[in-house]
């Protein structure tokens, strides 16, 4: 059976997140080092890419490298550093025959200087591309994003700018670093957790979550058609019953 074939182009997600997960675990199965496997996950990272701007997916959010992520040793953060930098220096050509704008969210100051360059360049080259949004979530913790959303909103409510009696939803979205994406539909996560791991936790207040044991090096066109095509037999109800959307 051709999967693409049985994919509705009128109900893909408007919003996919991935948390890519299982890099390590592919890498130790095979005796090699962990650095091994996250190389090996920059080829799942531009399959899924390509696959999702040509199905016509209009945002794609990767979980690259979270907050906690930077606990685990120096060197696997090094290699990951390193491999971000070189993975967007070789990237930059596709990213732009296939007008797709990168965009990250996360502590951005937190990312090596090196890193920090590389990006701010792809992101301005990038910058008028209208086919997909592409966001890597970098040093990317939510719990951190709400504080600061808190902090900053709290900070203008101090300064008369708005007032307490305005805040709501809308003024939260403002105020987080995903201001310009809508709400998540769709969560993919690899590798056999069922976790979400601090990843977006506002955005898919309302997502559809889909678990599989496919480890992230593995993760190829036809597992991302397989949650897609799982996302679209789901009722998404948002509260309302099954007789309301019907």
């Amino acid at each position: 059976m051709n999967l693409l074939e049985t994919i509705n182009k009128d109900n893909l997600p408007k919003h996919l997140a991935i948390i890519m997960d299982g890099n390590g675990r592919w890498a130790k199965q095979k005796g090699l080092l962990r650095a091994f496997g996250h190389e090996n996950g920059t080829k799942s990272v531009r399959e899924t890419v390509e696959t999702c701007a040509k199905l016509g997916i209009e945002n794609l959010t990767l979980y690259a490298f979270s907050t906690e992520n930077w606990n685990r040793p120096k060197l696997e953060v090094d290699t990951l550093m390193k491999l971000l930098i070189s993975s967007l220096k070789n990237e930059l050509k596709t990213l732009k025959d296939n007008n797709i704008k990168l965009n990250t969210i996360g502590n951005f100051e937190k990312l090596p200087k090196s890193a920090q360059k590389e990006l701010s360049a792809v992101i301005s080259e990038t910058n008028n591309n209208t086919r997909m949004t592409l966001t890597l979530a970098l040093s990317y913790g939510s719990r951190e994003e709400i504080v600061s959303a808190i902090k900053n909103i709290s900070t203008k409510v101090k300064n008369n700018i708005i007032s307490i009696d305005a805040i709501d939803e809308s003024i939260i979205n403002q105020h987080l670093y995903t201001q310009n994406l809508p709400d998540v539909d769709l969560l993919i996560r690899t590798s056999g957790e069922h976790r979400i791991s601090n990843f977006l936790l506002w955005q898919i207040a309302y997502a559809e979550l889909y678990f599989t044991d496919v480890l992230w090096p593995d993760f190829r066109e036809k597992d991302l058609y397989e949650a897609i095509i799982s996302y679209q037999k789901r009722e998404r109800r948002f509260g309302k019953t099954s007789e309301q959307i019907k």
